[in-house]
């Protein structure tokens, strides 16, 4: 029996483009965008090929893009990516303590996290929403970088 050769992040990056295809960011900006900025960002952090694949797919679960079960069966991607990509999938009615203390308790999934809020949180990007969602989302951020230590 031979094993499956591992997803390349080209082969990453195209499932988690076309996965994401029709989502748009709260800007109203192509979802992927996001996606190569969480994947650019943990590269330039040092990151490596499994923290940058779980990057280009850290929201696939989360949004439905992809379901979990071709995530844990199907993809042919490391245990670690898949773990990451779980640690950062929130879920419903979850306490911010208990999605970061997830993250924490994972390897390698909170560099992927930094680069993700990084990204979120850039004043710019912030700028294109109005004052009451830049100011509830700025708040979530730096609440988060709290309890991950990031502050």
């Amino acid at each position: 029996m031979t094993e499956k050769a591992l997803l390349t992040l080209t082969e990453v990056e195209a499932i988690a483009r076309n996965a994401h295809a029709a989502q748009t960011d709260k800007a109203g900006r192509p979802y992927a965008e996001h996606l190569q900025a969480v994947a650019e960002g943990v590269r330039a952090r040092g990151g490596d090929d499994e923290q940058i694949a779980a990057a280009w797919l850290h929201d696939a679960v989360e949004d439905d893009a992809v379901s979990e079960d071709w995530l844990l069966r199907k993809a042919a991607l490391t245990r670690r990516t898949k773990d990451i990509v779980l640690a950062l999938t929130r879920r419903p009615g979850e306490p911010p303590e208990s999605y970061a203390e997830r993250i924490l308790a994972t390897p390698g999934a909170l560099l992927v996290k930094e680069s993700d809020l990084a990204h979120n949180a850039n004043p710019a990007r912030l700028a294109a929403l109005d004052e009451s969602t830049r100011t509830r989302l700025a708040q979530k951020y730096a609440r988060m970088r709290e309890l991950l230590g990031l502050a």
